[in-house]
C-alpha cells in the first residue's frame, strides 16, 4: 500500500469514528491535522493526545481519552501495515 492510499483509508477511518455524532462531512482539516500526525507518531498514546487537542480545539468538546487511544491503535495498525511492519 502506498502513502496516499495509507491517507485516504485513514480518513475514511476517521470519517467513520465521527466522535461528536455530526455527520463525516464536517471533519476535514481534523482529519488531515490527524494523518499529518500519523506519519511522524508511532506511539498510541501520543496520538491519541494530538486526536484529543485536534478535535477539541476545533469543536470545543472533549473526548474522553480512552476513546482516542482506542482509534489511534486503528490508525497505527493502518500506518504499520502499509509499511509493512507488521
Amino acid at each position: 500500500m502506498d502513502t496516499s492510499e495509507m491517507n485516504r483509508r485513514a480518513g475514511r477511518i476517521l470519517e467513520e469514528w465521527d466522535p461528536f455524532a455530526i455527520g463525516t462531512d464536517l471533519y476535514g482539516g481534523e482529519i488531515a491535522e490527524v494523518v499529518g500526525a500519523l506519519h511522524v507518531l508511532d506511539d498510541p498514546s501520543d496520538l491519541a493526545k494530538k486526536i484529543q487537542s485536534t478535535y477539541e480545539f476545533s469543536f470545543e468538546k472533549w473526548i474522553p481519552f480512552e476513546r482516542c487511544v482506542e482509534i489511534s491503535y486503528k490508525l497505527l495498525a493502518l500506518k504499520f501495515e502499509a509499511k509493512c511492519i507488521i
